[in-house]
C-alpha cells in the first residue's frame, strides 16, 4: 500500500522537486515505484487516456511529470470505489480540456451506490439461503451414524430445482 504520509517515498520526491527542479521528471520504473503499480499498468493507463501521454527522451525513455503521482493515486483510488478505466478516461478527458466533470461524476457515484445496494440485497438473501442449508445439513449429520453418507450434496439437487423447500 502506497505511503502518500510526512516521509513516505511520495513526499520525498516532490519535496525534493523544489521550485528550480519542477521539471525533474519520473521515468516510469520510478512513478511505479512510487505509486506501487507496474510499467505495464502506466502503459495500460496511457493507452486508456487515463493517463496524460509523457515526454519522451531522445532514447525513448517516458519521462512523467511529478503530478503524475496524483494522477496515478486517483485513477487507482477511484478504482477501489468501483469506477472503470473507461468512466475515468471520459471524466478525466473532460477535466484535461478544462472542462468541470463533477455533475457526471456525481451520477456515476451514484449509480455506483445504487448498484451496490442491489448487489447487498441479493448478497443478503443468498446468505440467508446458505444459512438454511448449512442447518439444515447440521441437522442431518447430527443423525447420521459416524462413517455413513449424509447425502449433503443431494440436497443441493433438490433445493435448486425448487424442491425440498
Amino acid at each position: 500500500m502506497l505511503d502518500p504520509g510526512f516521509d513516505s517515498r511520495v513526499h520525498t520526491i516532490l519535496r525534493k522537486v523544489g521550485k528550480q527542479e519542477q521539471q525533474t521528471p519520473l521515468r516510469s520504473g520510478q512513478l511505479a515505484r512510487l505509486t506501487n503499480v507496474s510499467t505495464d499498468t502506466l502503459r495500460h493507463y496511457e493507452r486508456l487516456g487515463v493517463l496524460p501521454r509523457p515526454m519522451r527522451t531522445a532514447a525513448g525513455y517516458r519521462q512523467y511529470p511529478a503530478e503524475a503521482v496524483d494522477r496515478v493515486r486517483l485513477v487507482r483510488g477511484a478504482m477501489a470505489l468501483g469506477f472503470s478505466l473507461e468512466e475515468l478516461s471520459r471524466v478525466l478527458r473532460v477535466r484535461d480540456r478544462g472542462g468541470a466533470p463533477c455533475k457526471q461524476v456525481h451520477a456515476l457515484a451514484m449509480r455506483k451506490l445504487s448498484e451496490l445496494d442491489s448487489r447487498i440485497a441479493q448478497l443478503t438473501d443468498f446468505r440467508v439461503q446458505l444459512q438454511s442449508i448449512v442447518d439444515q445439513w447440521g441437522d442431518r449429520l447430527r443423525n447420521t451414524p459416524d462413517g455413513q453418507r449424509a447425502g449433503l450434496l443431494e440436497t443441493l439437487i433438490g433445493s435448486s430445482s425448487g424442491k425440498g423447500k
